[in-house]
């Protein structure tokens, strides 16, 4: 009987050690599959800086997909989410983990030839008597354009609601009004030019948000780093980050 119960104790002490040697393998692992989400604009600045460089041994391999649903509910089926919020929003659960990957300021968007294309940056006042073409209640953005309402003391002129930049853009260029756009995370548009905004806080958060136990595994902290490398080099392009000035993103959002 004893040994049987020693021969017993010998197997599960076995499985045990092969069941570490297991997970060790699976979180250490380089090439690992990691998932990432992001909503639109996000995947369009990001998702092409991941992708380079992929070829070769010991490289995390990718799933790749867009997604706005609710943030913090997607960490449970990827591995990293990129978020975006407002100052004004309400901080992230606790249960995830946030890394801020950029603080992108929101510029005025409109035509090249537009009479208030020749200021260098512009107040609320400015703006608020001119047509806009904006997001739907409910999406972030929209606490920004309330803000420019509130601090010019007048109701803006909402002509259009459109949520994707790229649609947003187009109507810019022919003269449907002026936007809020993303400086950093949006193709350039060739006829319009982007103006910062003073007087108002119009800047969004892009953070990654996951789950504090996805980073135990290396290909997923590899990842992690490789979005804050590809956010540099998304904000180093910001040619006229010295004057705040912008002269054109517009795509997608």
């Amino acid at each position: 009987m004893a040994s049987e119960r020693a021969g017993a104790a010998i197997e599960v002490e076995t499985a045990l050690a092969r069941a570490r040697h297991t997970i060790d393998e699976f979180v250490d692992q380089p090439d690992g599959s990691v998932s990432v989400a992001a909503f639109h604009s996000a995947g369009v600045a990001f998702f092409p800086l991941l992708l380079r460089g992929r070829a070769g041994p010991g490289r995390p391999r990718l799933s790749l997909d867009e997604d706005v649903a609710h943030f913090p509910r997607l960490t449970r089926d990827y591995d990293l989410v990129l978020a975006h919020h407002l100052n004004q929003a309400p901080q992230w659960p606790r249960a995830v983990t946030v890394t801020t990957l950029l603080r992108e300021p929101l510029d005025i968007a409109m035509p090249a030839d537009h009479p208030l294309a020749a200021k260098r940056r512009l107040t609320p006042r400015d703006v608020a008597d001119q047509p806009w073409i904006t997001v739907h209640d409910g999406f972030p953005l929209m606490a920004t354009i309330d803000a420019i309402a509130t601090a010019a003391n007048r109701r803006l002129e909402i002509v259009h609601r459109i949520n994707e930049f790229a649609v947003v853009a187009e109507a810019v260029a022919a003269g449907g009004g002026l936007a809020l756009m993303p400086r950093w995370t949006t193709r350039r548009h060739p006829a319009l030019v982007l103006k910062p905004l003073s007087g108002v806080h119009a800047r969004r958060h892009i953070d990654v948000l996951h789950r504090p136990e996805r980073a135990a595994r290396r290909a997923v902290r590899t990842v992690l780093t490789e979005l804050q490398r590809a956010a540099a080099t998304i904000q180093s392009q910001d040619i006229n980050a010295d004057s705040d000035a912008t002269s054109s993103p517009a795509a997608k959002t």
